[in-house]
């Protein structure tokens, strides 16, 4: 099955940076895509990124300048590199997974950013 594992949250002073990891086991199929969401106190997820195995990337018009997704396809591994934080930045940031051509999403459990002024 698939599992999803974040790591690097924290809390961070405002414009400062923060990177988020996401390693993925029991992935057996190519052609996927990978995501980044978020969940504010008191507010509903919202998509902050998304790249497909290909490297196609999207992002929510709050991260684009600031937000960069990557990921390294050999080690199953996707990366949200976060500059220039704001204290509305602070959320619940979760990583997501799953196949082209499939409407079921995997989750991690996610990981806490935090950002003081």
């Amino acid at each position: 099955q698939v599992q999803l594992v974040e790591s690097g949250g924290g809390l961070v002073q405002a414009g400062g940076s923060l990177r988020l990891s996401c390693a993925a086991s029991g992935i057996t199929r190519t052609n996927n895509v990978f995501g980044w969401y978020r969940r504010p106190p008191g507010k509903e997820r919202e998509l902050v990124a998304t790249i497909t195995t290909r490297g196609n990337t999207n992002y929510a018009e709050f991260a684009e300048g600031r937000f960069t997704i990557s990921r390294d396809n050999a080690e199953n591994t996707v990366f949200l590199q976060m500059n220039s934080l704001r204290p509305e930045d602070t959320a619940v940031y979760y990583c997501s997974f799953r196949r082209l051509y499939s409407d079921d999403y995997y989750w991690g459990q996610g990981t806490q950013v935090t950002v003081s002024s």
